[in-house]
């Protein structure tokens, strides 16, 4: 059996575990029964080997982790829609009067089944435009906030100072504040507080995983609520890298200075990618060291969960694995 390294991210009221080509979403709904959808991704490296070279490779796989993301998040949202009882019952009413006409009048059930085909195929083409939208406003959002805006405010104190790298460390500093703020901002949000809690039982499942133990939500609960594949750590990375790439761009004029910054974006985040994956695969005391600063950043973005939580965890991670079977190679010494 080949060795998964899965990741994931929280949502509303649950979890999303994705492994190679398939990813499942688990959600705790009202009722409190937890529904699980499972979907198939190809990702663009398999399509196009292109996509898979080092550098790029990061750069499409953020791209698509934001779609996946977004589109999942969506869902997980989709049950916990506020709508009137009353509504509710007036909708029930209408679905079984539709139901009995459907029976006594198989023309008509021809046209409605005709009708939901239709607007079946509306829905899914307004979610796609929906997750298009939300992406690409999130990546405008990021790029604004996070570097355009640092470089903005050191753009007004290269007035009184004039050493490039005094100003690239400055520049860093501001980009790493506004991050941090902008998380400890969020934080104190009751729901964002539950999807960090979920974004623990996320982790804790994962690192249950890979260190071979059962999955069950007692043993979840005991491991660890931070990992070195984190996408708050590939963010973390994206500041400091950011830093180091930008101390070797100099330009006189602030519109080139801001082009550069955009343009080096894609580059940024393809080097963060490499040294995430590069840490992540890796079990040495080095690469756990060079990880430990992006954990601390966890510390914000994940909270301690309770054992219903892990439980949506786990469901989530065996509708993309056989972790049963994987456990007992993992033993017998038989991954590859």
């Amino acid at each position: 059996m080949k060795r998964v390294r899965i990741g994931g991210q929280a949502v509303i009221e649950g979890v999303m575990m994705k492994n190679r080509d398939k990813y499942a979403v688990a959600v705790r709904k009202p009722d409190n029964d937890i529904e699980i959808k499972v979907s198939e991704y190809r990702a663009f490296g398999d399509r196009y080997p292109l996509f898979k070279l080092p550098i790029i490779r990061g750069v499409v796989n953020f791209i698509e982790s934001l779609v996946i993301g977004v589109s999942t998040l969506t869902y997980s949202a989709s049950f916990f829609d506020d709508e009137e009882p009353e509504k509710k019952t007036d909708t029930g009413k209408k679905n079984k009067d539709a139901k009995k006409l459907d029976v006594d009048d198989k023309a008509s059930s021809g046209k409605t089944e005709n009708i939901a085909d239709k607007d079946k195929k509306e829905k899914k083409d307004s979610d796609n435009l929906w997750v298009f939208l939300s992406v690409a406003v999130s990546v405008v959002f990021a790029v604004a906030l996070f570097m355009m805006l640092p470089a903005f405010i050191v753009e007004l104190i290269s007035k009184v100072v004039s050493n490039h790298v005094a100003l690239s460390l400055i520049e860093g500093v501001i980009r790493l504040a506004i991050f941090l703020g902008y998380v400890a901002i969020i934080s104190l949000m009751k729901d964002i507080q539950r999807v960090f809690m979920y974004h623990g039982a996320e982790h804790k499942s994962i690192n249950c995983l890979e260190a071979g133990d059962p999955l069950t939500p007692e043993n979840v609960k005991k491991h660890s609520r931070y990992h070195k594949r984190c996408g708050t750590s590939f963010l973390f990375m994206v500041m400091i890298i950011s830093i180091i790439v930008f101390m070797f761009i100099k330009a006189k004029t602030m519109w080139f200075r801001m082009l550069l910054r955009l343009l080096l974006v894609p580059v940024v985040a393809g080097v963060s990618y490499e040294f995430i994956m590069l840490t992540g695969k890796s079990d040495s005391k080095l690469a756990y060291y060079l990880s430990v600063p992006g954990m601390w950043v966890q510390r914000l973005t994940t909270r301690e969960p309770d054992l219903e939580m892990c439980e949506v965890a786990i469901k989530s991670v065996e509708a993309v694995l056989d972790w049963r079977a994987y456990e007992e190679a993992m033993h017998k010494g038989e991954l590859e």
